[in-house]
């Protein structure tokens, strides 16, 4: 008997993109306007600020950044900064300098590929599963969060464009109701996103909006049960990040 379609376990919720604290240039300039912090969660708004920051670039590479300067730059303390910098060196994207501050993690296009071939590990079993699992309707239904990478694309902003392109991935694979595969998932994906070191030039509005129509294409793969398709795009879009 023919495989049964049924609706999936656990809804695919789209979480809002967190609001992220702006960061103004490489350098972040003095000039810049001094963002505005909320103090319910200090914490966690800086983590947000800061993770933004490393996907736009404006935390380089190889550069060491102290948690005095930055908590004055977001008008907060150095303790919440160094919190949420002993979160991003524990995810690998910082490491400790001692009696300086945190160095940004170099990476090169070696461990990008790693990651690539790792989620592709990871998800594309899961992706292709749900293509004989999921009904077609399921798949439409996450069709506005393909819009919103989209959206985020058009308009350059590359840490906009990250965290939809995220909450669009752990919405598809919300559908097979592993909980934890969504947050190794997640993991791995951040990881991907983070900057190369020595890359001659960011990603381009074209290569964003590129990117975002992969989802489009890959929603319509999998709603076919085209799984060769589905697995083709797939490919391609872990390995561009």
């Amino acid at each position: 008997m023919p495989e049964a379609r049924t609706a999936p376990s656990v809804a695919p919720a789209s979480a809002p993109v967190p609001t992220s604290v702006p960061l103004a240039g490489p350098a972040f300039a003095s000039a810049a306007p001094r963002p505005v912090i909320q103090r319910a969660s200090v914490r966690g708004q800086v983590l947000d600020a800061l993770r933004s920051a490393l996907v736009a670039g404006d935390l380089a590479p190889g550069e060491v950044y102290s948690a005095p300067a930055l908590g004055e730059r977001f008008g907060v303390s150095a303790t919440p900064v160094r919190e949420a910098m002993q979160q991003l060196a524990t995810e690998g994207a910082v490491e400790v300098v001692p009696n300086r501050g945190f160095r940004v993690i170099r990476r090169g296009a070696r461990e990008l590929a790693e990651l690539a071939e790792i989620r592709g590990l990871v998800e594309m079993p899961v992706m292709l599963r749900l293509t004989r699992t999921v009904a077609a309707p399921c798949w439409a239904e996450l069709r506005p969060l393909a819009e919103a990478t989209m959206a985020a694309a058009s308009t350059g902003d590359h840490a906009r464009y990250a965290e939809s392109d995220r909450v669009f991935h752990a919405a598809v694979l919300a559908l097979s109701g592993n909980r934890q595969l969504v947050q190794l998932a997640d993991d791995l994906h951040r990881r991907a996103q983070w900057p190369l070191a020595g890359a001659p030039a960011r990603r381009t509005r074209a290569d964003l909006l590129a990117d975002a129509a992969q989802h489009t294409a890959l929603l319509d793969a999998l709603a076919a049960e085209d799984v060769a398709t589905a697995e083709s795009l797939v490919r391609k879009h872990f390995a561009t990040g």
